[in-house]
Order: structure tokens, then sequence, then C-alpha cells
């Protein structure tokens, strides 16, 4: 019992670990709202997508890790919101594939998706080291 649900879990680790992987590379990043087309569509910066319910914990505590990076690296990226609670950003989670929040995805400068992290938290230096590996 106990080895059927550890593979269980394996699989469903795996799994979705291999779908945040195959939303990045070469993929362009879907500009479903106007913040996005405006942020991403900019060209000058990289790009932080965080798709947060601005009523949660764990998004609210994402969101603080977000604010302490750009306050610290700021003018080497920008923050695109995409909030749950707003009707027009649905389209944006489908197309991003987002089901769990919070979500971070990095675009690159060119507007391809350089990073999709799986769903929670994401620690500062994971985050750090993500934006310094972006070219």
């Amino acid at each position: 019992m106990i080895r059927t649900r550890t593979l269980i879990a394996m699989a469903v680790v795996l799994l979705l670990t291999s779908a945040g992987q195959a939303k990045a590379g070469n993929k362009m990043a879907p500009l479903s709202t106007p913040e996005l087309k405006q942020t991403i569509g900019s060209g000058k910066k990289n790009t932080v997508v965080f798709f947060i319910n601005p009523m949660g914990g764990p998004c609210k505590a994402q969101k603080q890790v977000l604010e302490q990076l750009q306050k610290d690296r700021g003018s080497k990226f920008n923050i695109a919101y995409v909030d749950a609670l707003k009707e027009e950003n649905q389209r944006a989670f489908y197309d991003y594939g987002v089901r769990s929040l919070p979500t971070v995805v990095l675009v690159d400068k060119q507007g391809r998706i350089a990073r999709f992290f799986p769903p929670g938290i994401q620690s500062y230096e994971t985050l750090a080291t993500a934006l310094d590996g972006i070219k």
C-alpha cells in the first residue's frame, strides 16, 4: 500500500516537473493581458510573470520575496502581476497553463519563456539565480 502511494506520488511530481519544463525554451510568452503586452512587449528587460491570488497567504509570501528582489535588483527586470481575482486575466491563466498558485514564470527580453517554476513559493536565492542565468 505504501509502495503504491510512493509510486503514484513520484509519478505526479515527475509529470508536474516535466510539464513546467515543456513550457520553457523557445516558446514565446503569451501576451494575454494589457499588462503582459506592455511589460513583456517592451523588450527592454527580462520579466517575472507572477500569477497571484492577492488574498492567499502563499501568494502574499511570494509577493514579499519578489518585492525584495526587485528592491535589490529592480533595474534588471520587470514584474507583471496576473491577478486571479480579475476576470480579464483568466485568459492568461489558460494560455500559460497555470492551475495552482502562486506560480512564477521568467520571460527573457526577446519575449520567450525562459523558466517556468512549479507552483509554490520560490526563494529569493532561487529567483535571483534564475534571473542571473537569463541572457
